[in-house]
């Protein structure tokens, strides 16, 4: 595909199967060839495997790449012959930063996926689209988000991570018709909004970024509701991250995100790297196609996730990754319970008074050991025994509950990543 194919959006998810499946395997091979010639890392790890044309049924017989591969080696994963124009890390939410590179095809490539899930979420050309995440500080998803909106004739309101005052002031004044933004600052910004009296009528559809907001049977965790309350039937669930430099966003139905069709394989796998059918959980391993600078085959994510059974009622023949479930590197071992920090969240995104929280794990031995912090609104009753035992309901696990003022806990939360971290891992080894 020339760089002239991401002039224009085109949702290729609606080709019949045949099509889709004769489109990625004439693209994986491209897609594999283009690796062996230029990565070097993938030159050595494919050099004892026969070089001939693959069906995707052949794709789970090829090695995996984890983010430990990419994290020792991560020069090596830079093609070879291919200019870069934009450099950016990772964001180091769970292990060290890794240098990214994209050539200007591949940020080509960024504003045609982009567009592409925006137009499906709903989102059209002529409207205005606020951003409430940051383009600078070496986030690709910020860049790729703003070239998403201009790429499908949209207009970008670029406020980035700015106050809930000024976003407030941006919706009066501009009236825009869609927000892209991480969804517990838009559920803040939407009671703010409630509370001032400003009308958000004009916000028709919200695509959310970085955390999920939807449980495993697809309905919606208390974060998308409070999200509801304030926009209806408005939220769309998306899925992305910088190595796999694709994004898979929920269409109109808002059942699971589509991957773009000629853009990405989706893969679940267990532990022990076997492929799983769709509805069973593993972990989420992507073949990122049409990449040049930093290509990818089979890069497992560490997210915990599934692809969703049947048809979408869209219409569409892509697959649907479900919500991530948690990561695999803060998977949890309490007193012989395997849990994921999220089954605390969803239950403080539940506890009136509760304004934020974040988790701290430590330990050494075969138990971890898990903390709750929390910021109560000024004039809350709750308590922390309260909440500890509201975690003990849902998750029949205590755990203590420690309050803490609200400034530390912002600096904790948003003082060390682009996005809000909420799990800090002091465990050993």
């Amino acid at each position: 595909m020339t760089t002239a194919a991401f002039s224009r959006p085109t949702d290729l998810g609606w080709q019949n199967r045949d099509a889709l499946r004769a489109m990625q395997t004439r693209l994986l091979n491209e897609h594999l060839h283009h690796c062996r010639q230029h990565s070097p890392f993938y030159r050595k790890l494919l050099a004892g495997l026969p070089e001939r044309d693959l069906t995707l049924e052949d794709l789970s017989q090829l090695p995996t790449t984890s983010k430990q591969d990419l994290s020792l080696h991560n020069q090596d994963f830079i093609a070879q012959g291919q200019q870069a124009a934009d450099l950016c890390f990772t964001s180091g939410t769970t292990g060290t930063p890794c240098q990214i590179a994209y050539s200007q095809r591949d940020l080509d490539r960024l504003a045609y996926n982009d567009a592409v899930g925006f137009l499906a979420a709903g989102f059209l050309p002529g409207q205005r689209i606020l951003l409430t995440c940051t383009i600078d500080r070496c986030f690709i998803a910020g860049l790729a988000y703003y070239r998403g909106v201009v790429a499908m004739n949209a207009a970008a309101i670029r406020n980035g991570l700015n106050t809930i005052e000024s976003h407030a002031q941006i919706i009066s004044a501009l009236r825009p018709e869609g927000i892209v933004g991480v969804p517990s600052f838009l559920a803040k910004l939407g009671a703010h909004l409630a509370e001032q009296g400003v009308d958000a009528s004009s916000v028709k559809k919200i695509v959310c970024i970085g955390e999920p907001i939807r449980r495993q049977d697809m309905s919606l965790t208390p974060l998308g509701q409070k999200l509801e309350t304030f926009w209806p039937e408005a939220a769309h669930s998306t899925y992305a991250s910088s190595e796999i430099a694709t994004s898979f966003t929920e269409c109109q139905e808002r059942q699971g995100g589509h991957p773009p069709a000629d853009l990405a394989i989706v893969e679940i796998l267990s532990p022990d790297g076997k492929v799983l059918p769709p509805g069973e959980v593993g972990e989420v391993t992507v073949t990122p196609l049409q990449v040049e600078a930093m290509p990818l085959v089979r890069f497992r994510t560490g997210d915990i996730s599934f692809l969703v059974p049947g048809d979408c009622p869209c219409g569409r023949s892509t697959p649907r990754i479900g919500p991530i479930l948690g990561r695999q590197a803060q998977m949890l071992k309490i007193r012989g319970t395997t849990i994921f920090p999220n089954a605390f969240f969803s239950v403080l995104d539940n506890i009136p008074g509760v304004v934020d929280y974040y988790l701290e794990v430590s330990g050494a031995s075969l138990s971890d050991e898990v903390a709750i912090f929390v910021v109560l609104a000024e004039g809350s009753q709750v308590t922390p025994a309260e909440i500890t035992e509201k975690l003990y309901a849902r998750t029949r696990i205590h755990v203590p509950t420690c309050l803490v003022p609200p400034d530390e806990a912002r600096q904790r939360i948003y003082g060390r990543s682009r996005k809000p971290v909420r799990f800090f891992d002091f465990r050993k080894g």
